[in-house]
């Protein structure tokens, strides 16, 4: 049979080892991680059209565009923001200004557009998306669909401050 032998050093150890671990046994981390900015990505702005309109649908629908869209650092959702979209779609080229449009996000910092299906523009089927209000710095996404099937796109982002 062994026995536990418990001297100063032993119980300092596992003393600080409980502190750092709190109740739930994980070690917490001295501070959080800072939300990086998301950077705009290299054609994002091709075709883009200020002042977009903000519309409950672009076209007839049946292709859903949704994202998030969060403070750089803390992370908070940021709620009525203005995204516009655009894309290459079954109804209209990204020239197009029919196939533009604009949304707001949501308490959640969340926001949904219906458009037309996206298609192939240039071998790729992809959406344009931009934040272009003066609250933050204007970020331009260009997502790739991973196929020309899908009938939806994400897209996600996190604005530094202007």
């Amino acid at each position: 049979m062994t026995s536990a032998f418990i001297n100063r050093r032993t119980l300092l150890a596992t003393g600080g080892s409980a502190l750092a671990t709190g109740a739930t046994g994980l070690l917490s981390p001295a501070h959080a991680q800072a939300l990086e900015p998301t950077a705009s990505m290299r054609g994002g702005s091709n075709n883009y059209r200020p002042g977009a309109p903000i519309v409950d649908r672009i076209g007839n629908g049946g292709f859903w565009m949704s994202g998030t869209v969060r403070r750089a650092g803390d992370g908070a959702p940021l709620e009525g923001q203005r995204i516009q979209i655009w894309a290459h779609t079954t109804e209209g080229h990204e020239r197009d200004w029919a196939s533009h449009g604009a949304t707001l996000t949501d308490a959640n910092g969340e926001f949904r557009l219906e458009m037309p299906q996206i298609v192939p523009a240039f071998g790729q089927p992809h959406g344009h998306l931009a934040y272009d209000s003066e609250e933050f710095q204007t970020v331009f996404l260009r997502p790739i669909m991973s196929s020309a099937s899908d009938t939806s796109l994400e897209a996600h982002f996190v604005l530094q401050p202007a």
